[in-house]
Formats: structure tokens, C-alpha cells, sequence
């Protein structure tokens, strides 16, 4: 990371990241071009791996790709506001994110497909949602588990602060 004044190492932090995102920018590979489709997730951390869950129909591109090459690498952030100046250079983005490498494994069992889709509930609308077995079987689950990861800030000036 070269803006090390702006890294996140704090958990706790991390976790309102994740917790107040919620859309995740999914990249993969596919041939020459990278593909990168954004998606609503779910996730677990435990302070030093993150999981998340998507999910999809049951066919289509991004499954194809998965099936081809799982390494993938996730994005998403929060917070953001314009931050303006007197002049072009001094215009810039108040933002929280966090970046992810990791692995995605289409999820076959149905209770693990049913807690993906509790979590994805569950961070979407802070809500508990009982989720079936039925429920479950209509989708694609998605787990991405991070190799490694990077959490980044630049909060609003503190003039800008409400």
C-alpha cells in the first residue's frame, strides 16, 4: 500500500467497513479482459480473514469463469463524499474501503448455502431472516475466502465535519 497514512488496521474498524458497504465489486478473469460485476454479499470476519457470501441464478458467465480460474479479487467501499478545494488539484474523495484476494467456491451444501444467505441478508438490512432449505435451492451460493487483504480511509476534513 504506498498511502500508508491512510492503511486500516483496527478490527473493529475493518468490520464498520464491511458492515456499512453494500455493494462488493467482484473481479475475475476471463481471457484477456478482466470481468468485474458488482454485488450485494454477506460476510464473516474474524480479524484476520474475511468471508463472503454471494449469490446468483443458477448459470451464466460469472459461474463459468469461476469454474475456469477461482482466484478472484473483491472490492467495496463506504463513506464517500467529494472533498472540494480552490483549485482542480485540491478536490479529492473522503472514502472507507477494503480490497480482497482470495478464492470463490460454489457452495453445494444446503445449510452452508442457507447461513450465505442469512449473513447476505444480514448485512444488507441488519435484519435476521430465516432462510430455507427451498429458499436456498432456488440460487448459486458464492464463498470468497481472502488470501489477503487491505482496508484503506481518508476521512472528511475536519472543516467538512457536520
Amino acid at each position: 500500500m504506498r498511502r500508508k497514512d491512510r492503511e486500516v488496521t483496527d478490527t473493529e474498524q475493518i468490520r464498520e467497513i464491511l458492515t456499512n458497504a453494500k455493494i462488493l465489486h467482484l473481479g475475475m478473469f476471463d481471457d484477456e479482459y478482466p470481468y468485474i460485476v458488482p454485488m450485494h454479499y454477506g460476510f464473516e470476519y474474524d480479524g484476520s480473514s474475511i468471508t463472503f457470501y454471494v449469490h446468483c441464478a443458477k448459470e451464466g458467465h460469472k459461474l463459468d469463469l469461476i469454474r475456469n480460474n477461482n482466484s478472484v479479487f473483491a472490492e467495496l467501499e463506504t463513506d464517500i463524499e467529494l472533498i472540494s478545494g480552490k483549485e482542480a488539484c485540491n478536490y479529492g474523495s473522503a472514502y472507507s474501503s477494503v480490497m480482497v484476494r482470495g478464492k470463490a467456491e460454489i457452495i453445494q451444501e444446503p445449510k452452508e448455502k442457507m447461513k450465505g444467505l442469512f449473513l447476505l441478508m444480514k448485512t444488507q438490512t441488519g435484519k435476521d431472516f430465516e432462510i430455507s432449505e427451498q429458499m436456498a435451492s432456488a440460487v448459486t451460493v458464492i464463498r470468497i475466502t481472502s488470501d489477503s487483504y487491505t482496508a484503506k480511509s481518508r476521512p472528511k476534513p475536519s472543516h467538512m465535519q457536520k
